[in-house]
């Protein structure tokens, strides 16, 4: 008879227990991270809070929600201030020694945002590049050819062919012309040797200057080639030694510090990022592509950002769950993995231009 006693006592605890996850007030934390929370004045909408609000109601879980700052949402959730954060968190093995995550809803890349130059900015660059340590050594080597096959052709013509090749420094520019001409393989036709020395030189002038020529654009298209790709902005370790940002406590910072990267200003918000890019405070902002796409385009004030087409970093995003709440992430868990695997889900995904990878 105890022993029945006991059973029933404990069997009523438990329920007791378990209803208690259900009935109490959950302090639910959030910051706006758009499209996934997005506040206009008192309404707050988002794929965040859809996902939250519906599995809230049909698991029958009271809550109350709390805007914070991300960092004290964090702190906050480390410390079981608050119980659930349904901001889109990026699952880490650091964050997961603090609290639980639930299954992951979304998984997106890290992208990197970055000033749309002007049109004087690329021609800058452009002439950056072309004039560049071979371009000139190049162009050196050219004038120097030209200006000895010149005086070559001016010594071996000036006497039997002076109507072409004049005395005297006129003579001399007489060779540089013909020889300017010829390298190039123009020809005008206006000066043209006629002694047997001055012939050989016109050949040798003529067919070794069209093996330079040829090396000579070659090397200049192949030095152009090289110095777009070892400064192209598509790449991400092009930005490696530059000054970057992001934001603080994120995935993407955890990223870029493992990854060495020297110069990282931390942001507490993706908008005060994106303006310092924009007033060129810094060459790039590296943070969660939907989020970056989303600022971009719904701010005129941004339009002038652009996102590159680079992706890395796969990103997993979950809810927050206190780590006092073991019981509550196993329900909100499987409850996300039903939701997730319906066309509902789908619709609400493509209704802020979303769609899972």
């Amino acid at each position: 008879m105890k022993n029945t006693l006991v059973v029933v006592l404990l069997s009523l605890f438990s329920l007791t227990g378990s209803s208690q996850i259900t009935t109490d007030t959950l302090l639910v934390g959030y910051t706006t991270a758009p499209p996934f929370v997005v506040q206009e004045g008192e309404l707050l909408e988002g794929i965040n809070i859809w996902l939250w609000e519906k599995t809230a109601r049909d698991l029958n879980l009271n809550y109350k929600l709390v805007p914070m700052r991300f960092r004290d949402m964090l702190d906050a959730l480390k410390n079981n201030e608050i119980d659930v954060s349904i901001n889109p968190l990026t699952i880490t093995s650091e964050r997961n020694k603090s609290f639980e995550f639930t299954n992951s809803y979304y998984a997106a890349h890290s992208t990197i945002a970055i000033s749309e130059a002007t049109t004087l900015e690329k021609f800058i660059g452009f002439l950056k590049k072309f004039f560049n340590q071979d371009f000139l050594k190049g162009l050196f080597a050219l004038l120097m050819i030209i200006f000895l096959f010149g005086l070559a052709g001016w010594y071996f013509e000036r006497k039997e062919n002076p109507e072409h090749f004049r005395s005297g420094k006129s003579g001399i520019w007489d060779g540089m012309w013909w020889s300017a001409v010829t390298l190039t393989t123009v020809g005008y036709g206006d000066k043209a040797p006629k002694t047997k020395m001055g012939k050989i030189s016109a050949l040798v002038l003529m067919f070794g200057g069209l093996l330079f020529i040829s090396g000579l654009t070659a090397s200049i298209a192949s030095s152009l080639t090289v110095n777009q790709l070892s400064s192209n902005p598509e790449g991400f370790m092009a930005f490696k030694d530059r000054k970057v940002g992001t934001i603080a406590n994120s995935g993407a910072m955890e990223y870029l510090n493992k990854h060495f990267f020297k110069d990282v200003e931390a942001y507490s918000g993706v908008i005060a990022g994106l303006q310092d890019l924009k007033e060129g405070k810094i060459t790039a902002f590296i943070y969660d592509e939907p989020i970056l796409k989303h600022r971009i385009q719904e701010d005129p004030d941004l339009s002038s950002l652009q996102i590159l087409p680079v992706k890395f970093d796969v990103q997993f995003y979950a809810f927050g769950i206190a780590s006092k709440h073991s019981e509550l992430e196993k329900q909100i868990s499987q409850h996300i993995l039903t939701i997730t695997e319906t066309q509902e889900w789908e619709v609400v995904l493509n209704e802020f231009g979303l769609t899972d990878i």
